[in-house]
């Protein structure tokens, strides 16, 4: 078995039986971390933990890997799932959406859907690059448009008036 860390390159050959997995590299891009100066301590410990925690998540999907250290993350720090998502996407993260929190995808379609922006309320460039980065590896364009509400099983035991 030859595993190859950095290139997500796995070749498993069974007795002549050859089996691959090849992931694709322009799919996701992890972050870069920030300039160290006194206004990112917030950013360096996000990225920080989020690398930290990706290493150890015991899965072979990166799409759950992230979502997973993302979730530790907000979890540790107590902070939204889309905070540290937007804090990692400003870094340079970029991952196809079912790597990302359902909170942070609400946000992102939100920002992208009004192209129109008057003054001074403009998408941040990080989120309309993270939807450039979706368009041109094939993502569903219309993913958001589908998507009023959310089911939950059993919602009426969870939930009461």
């Amino acid at each position: 078995m030859k595993y190859d860390h950095f290139d997500r390159y796995w070749i498993e050959s069974l007795g002549g039986d050859h089996s691959e997995f090849i992931y694709n590299k322009d799919q996701i891009s992890l972050p870069l971390p920030p300039a160290i100066t006194n206004d990112s301590r917030f950013e360096m410990e996000v990225y920080a933990r989020f690398m930290r925690h990706l290493r150890h998540v015991p899965n072979s999907r990166m799409e759950i890997k992230i979502l997973s250290a993302i979730q530790f993350t907000a979890d540790i720090m107590d902070h939204g799932d889309a905070l540290i998502a937007k804090t990692l996407v400003d870094l340079g993260l970029r991952a196809p959406r079912k790597a990302f929190p359902v909170t942070f995808l609400d946000f992102a379609d939100k920002c992208v859907q009004r192209r129109d922006w008057v003054g001074s309320s403009i998408p941040p460039a990080s989120v309309v690059a993270l939807r450039e980065h979706w368009d041109h590896i094939g993502e569903n364009r219309f993913a958001s448009s589908g998507r009023s509400h959310y089911a939950v099983y059993n919602e009426n035991l969870y939930v009461r008036a």
